[in-house]
């Protein structure tokens, strides 16, 4: 059996019909920047994460810079976030010319540890940027107290959340301003880049849609400082489509992911949080014999990826922390591993996958 860690081609096959009239009526309209389809997705995005506006851009790591530079926030700041996402994460604080400040993880959910984050505060502290790892929600009412408490802007990174929810709320609503990536391998994935921005502030709206768009209020008229970051019309239109869907998509996500924790046994699986209703945009176990068990996998056609192998304050590319400890987010590191979740999977595949775990797991434990 051949079961690929993504599998985008039988996705589409599912919604082909729907997603070709959409391309096709773009294409006919002639029209491909800040149009209909755009305007549209934004209200229908808004709408479904309970947000009051919604501003569509090219990605998500931009996405995370113009929700910061719509704080004002630049060089002579600092943003602190966690030591585990993705690096992208840092990118988008750095191209604001803010420093990334890095914290250490809880070491059950692989989410950021809000006692660290406050270790971490200075005078130079201006925002703190969460990320909603794995598909649920890092600890917001810990971290909306440390906000208020040091006067901070709490901005969320929503990129591997979307429909998440936090005590009955969907992520993307707690902080001033909230990131979203439309990559496709997202729970709400594009075919190819693409990004938003939420918030309920009217003010926050309207400098997002200027600086998104080369610091324009009117087409040739410069009143700030911006970037070239828009949602194209062709990605909106994809995304209108498969938004309809995306309950179905969840609730499959969220089935696989409670078969996979009834099934598999003597592996440590990353938990989900009490009053948190987790996507699953990722199924990830925690391996001592990892290389081992990749190998294992691969022999038997099981797709895999290391979500993520090294540590940011380790990548080359940033320059700062180097030395500092960072103990659960070096265990994550060096033992977690993500293996096939997404809704086209079918039963007989997801046994397959269980079994064979459970078979490496019997004879190297």
């Amino acid at each position: 059996m051949n079961i690929p860690f993504n599998d985008f081609k039988r996705e589409y096959q599912t919604i082909k019909t729907e997603v070709d009239e959409a391309v096709h009526r773009v294409l006919d309209s002639g029209y491909f920047i800040l149009g209909k389809e755009g305007e549209a997705v934004e209200k229908e995005l808004a709408a479904y994460i309970g947000a009051q506006y919604c501003v569509g851009v090219a990605n998500g790591t931009e996405a995370i810079t113009i929700a910061l530079m719509s704080q004002g926030i630049g060089p002579g700041d600092e943003v602190i976030t966690t030591n585990m996402s993705a690096y992208p994460t840092v990118t988008g604080i750095e191209q604001t010319g803010a420093t990334a400040v890095l914290v250490d993880i809880n070491p059950q959910t692989g989410l950021i540890d809000p006692a660290e984050v406050e270790k971490h505060i200075t005078q130079k502290t201006k925002a703190l940027l969460p990320v909603h790892l794995y598909g649920q929600a890092a600890d917001l009412k810990s971290l909306q107290k440390l906000a208020k408490q040091y006067q901070l802007i709490l901005v969320e990174d929503c990129a591997q959340a979307f429909g998440a929810e936090y005590e009955g709320k969907k992520v993307g609503t707690f902080g001033t301003v909230s990131a979203f990536s439309f990559y496709p391998t997202k729970n709400l994935g594009a075919y190819g880049d693409g990004g938003a921005v939420m918030t309920n502030d009217q003010t926050t709206y309207q400098k997002l849609l200027s600086l998104r768009n080369y610091g324009q209020s009117v087409r040739y008229y410069h009143d700030g400082k911006g970037i070239n970051s828009r949602l194209d019309e062709l990605q909106a239109a994809i995304l209108r489509v498969k938004l309809k869907h995306l309950d179905q998509y969840l609730t499959r996500r969220r089935q696989i992911g409670q078969f996979y924790n009834e099934q598999l046994k003597n592996c440590e699986v990353v938990s989900e949080v009490p009053g948190n209703r987790h996507t699953y945009h990722l199924y990830v176990v925690l391996v001592q014999e990892r290389e081992k068990l990749i190998e294992y996998l691969k022999e038997k056609g099981i797709g895999t990826i290391i979500h993520y192998p090294v540590p940011m304050n380790k990548q080359l590319a940033f320059e700062t922390q180097k030395l500092e400890a960072f103990p659960n987010t070096k265990k994550f590191t060096d033992q977690v591993v993500s293996i096939p979740l997404y809704p086209e999977l079918k039963q007989e595949e997801l046994e397959y996958i269980t079994q064979t775990m459970n078979s490496f797991f019997s004879n190297v434990s």
